[in-house]
């Protein structure tokens, strides 16, 4: 067991850690060079297109040092904030974590994010300074960054390129030299933590798991200590970058477990695998549940693949662990899923994945976060609370003793000439500043306090334009904190619609209402009479909107006479369209809510 490495690669996004990772296959031959290509470990098609690493993925290396042969278990993580929760389970199945710094850009939010969970789970942290081939490189300046953020000396810095493979000798060496060895449990009971799983259509869940104690070999039963199920082990192997079957997978190793399950839930990342003979094994601590910062709906275009949709979402789910969802249904769009994400990218990918895996032709919702209601107390004198993740799950107003909203503690890595602007843009955003430290001369790191609710609008996209691209920013979930917030209801023809009410707060909603009925007023199709479109908190009404009424010309027929017969017309259809307009109902067609939402 001394001469198994088992680590992982953290940064931000793009820094090089899927380049980084080919190098390394590269030089300990795991992948023979007519197999090799840009991003090997990035296996999905949307990963390779958009340049980005969704999904963790284990690799085992053979690699000669010293005279001796070390298996090298590396694991390559995302670096996008909203896939963090991949980046915690990497951590927890590793002694040792290479942070990659990208030479040009430096230190980043996420960077700074993923070292601190590095550092909780109490890994070995091996700095390297990433891209020294670009003409842009300041490498010395990169390093004194990381000298006065982790207190060590220059020369535990490693200098590399992904891309040319110069200094990647030199990270092997330090991986073996520096990372320990893993722990043995010494009881020898199997013990296995599952940190990730897939779904195979043929074979079943396909179970990634660490080892922590005892070994397992094809064909033994095995059991899931939280779950309680239980199966026969149908093979069990390691990851080269395929899957490789082996006879037996022991202590202080990665590998996978193909179960044979056909049900999901019955193999939960997080849970613990141990031989259906030991009755009396402990589980092993398992992950933080983690909590969705972000809702919307997910409904299917075509009704009737509802259950397609149902069924590819489990799916997902095993392959995603932060996915959360649950049914609900829409007077305008039908049947779907309410759904939690970890933030806007991953709603996008879940729901790109979901069309594109599994054939679906999907619309989301807008996003919205969660809020937490307080009841007035009731005739027992106790008052309640409750979580709700839409506006139509709003109490009457009479019963709300208060609304309270989630808020975050937000870090932006920005340059120093940006610094009012962004300061600016978040307290026009509600934000709260918390502090302001100076990474170096030329950038600063600036803390806010701001709502979830206005975090997930626009706040990266015009943080990005501020600062010409060079700002970024990680968030992590404080609380929930009462506001002055109210329920802005979109009325059409005097009718409440359901599905475009909001919660927002109370300064934003005569904007955000004249905003939803301008789009309105352009999607609506006319009707013979006039529309009237209202937004409205409580009873009253705070924007309006009216479409005019599709003209008919009633006097095209008429060939001459007196005007007065021109004018009996005239009125006589005035008279037929106020008629119309207190009985007529206007009929919202579905295609209106799909364009709102793309919009």
């Amino acid at each position: 067991m001394n001469n198994i490495r088992n680590f992982c690669i953290i940064a931000h996004i793009d820094h090089g850690k899927s380049t980084l990772a080919d190098r390394l296959l590269e030089v300990t031959n795991t992948v023979a060079k007519r197999e090799m290509k840009e991003q090997l470990l990035d296996t999905m098609d949307i990963e390779r297109e958009r340049g980005i690493t969704i999904k963790l993925q284990p690799v085992r290396m053979h690699y000669q040092f010293q005279g001796q042969e070390y298996e090298l278990n590396l694991i390559d993580t995302p670096g996008h904030v909203d896939f963090s929760y991949e980046v915690s389970r990497s951590l927890a199945a590793v002694e040792g974590a290479i942070l990659l710094v990208d030479a040009a850009q430096g230190i980043e939010a996420q960077t700074l994010a993923n070292l601190y969970m590095a550092m909780e789970h109490n890994l070995t942290i091996i700095p390297v300074v990433n891209k020294i081939d670009l003409p842009s490189a300041e490498p010395e300046k990169v390093s004194e960054e990381i000298v006065k953020l982790l207190g060590i000396s220059k020369d535990e810095i490693i200098f590399a390129s992904g891309k040319t493979g110069q200094g990647v000798n030199e990270i092997l060496a330090a991986v073996i030299e520096r990372t320990p060895a893993p722990k043995i449990d010494p009881s020898n009971e199997l013990k296995a933590l599952i940190f990730d799983s897939i779904f195979d259509p043929y074979r079943g869940v396909i179970a990634y798991v660490r080892i922590t104690s005892g070994a397992l070999k094809a064909h033994q039963k095995i059991r899931m200590i939280q779950v309680k199920s239980e199966t026969d082990v149908i093979e069990v192997g390691y990851f080269s970058p395929t899957l490789k079957p082996s006879n037996t997978i022991c202590a202080g190793q990665i590998g996978y477990i193909i179960t044979g399950f056909k049900d999901v839930s019955l193999a939960r990342v997080g849970d613990t695998v141990t031989l259906e003979s030991d009755q009396n094994v402990a589980a092993l601590e398992g992950y933080r549940q983690v909590k969705p910062l972000v809702y919307a709906g997910i409904f299917s275009v075509d009704a009737n693949q509802y259950p397609e949709l149902r069924e590819a979402l489990g799916k997902l789910k095993l392959n995603d662990a932060a996915l959360i969802y649950e049914p609900e249904v829409s007077e305008a769009l039908g049947f779907g899923f309410r759904c939690g994400f970890l933030g806007l990218l991953h709603m996008e990918i879940v729901k790109e994945r979901l069309e594109r895996e599994y054939n679906l032709d999907l619309i989301a919702t807008s996003p919205s976060v969660s809020y937490q209601i307080t009841i007035n107390k009731q005739a027992d004198g106790v008052e309640s609370t409750i979580i709700i993740h839409t506006p139509s799950e709003l109490p009457e107003v009479t019963k709300i003793a208060e609304i309270a909203e989630p808020w975050a503690v937000v870090e932006i890595v920005l340059p120093k000439s940006n610094i009012g602007a962004v300061m600016e843009m978040a307290g026009n955003k509600r934000g709260i500043y918390v502090n302001l430290d100076y990474l170096d001369e030329d950038r600063a790191i600036l803390k806010y306090q701001l709502p979830i609710s206005e975090l997930i609008v626009d706040f990266y996209d015009r943080l990005k334009s501020i600062t010409s691209g060079y700002g970024s920013m990680n968030y992590e979930m404080l609380e929930y904190r009462t506001g002055d917030l109210v329920k802005l209801n979109i009325l059409v023809g005097g009718e409440e619609v359901d599905s475009l009410s909001q919660i927002v707060h109370r300064s934003t909603a005569i904007e955000k209402g004249r905003i939803i009925l301008a789009k309105l007023k352009t999607l609506i199709p006319r009707q013979l009479f006039e529309v009237m479109l209202q937004a409205a908190i409580g009873g009253k009404i705070i924007a309006r909107e009216d479409i005019p009424a599709v003209g008919k010309n009633v006097t095209a027929k008429l060939y001459g006479g007196d005007v007065t017969r021109k004018n009996k017309l005239l009125d006589k259809q005035k008279a037929g369209k106020k008629r119309l307009k207190r009985i007529g109902k206007v009929d919202i067609p579905t295609e209106v809510f799909l364009k709102l939402l793309k919009n």
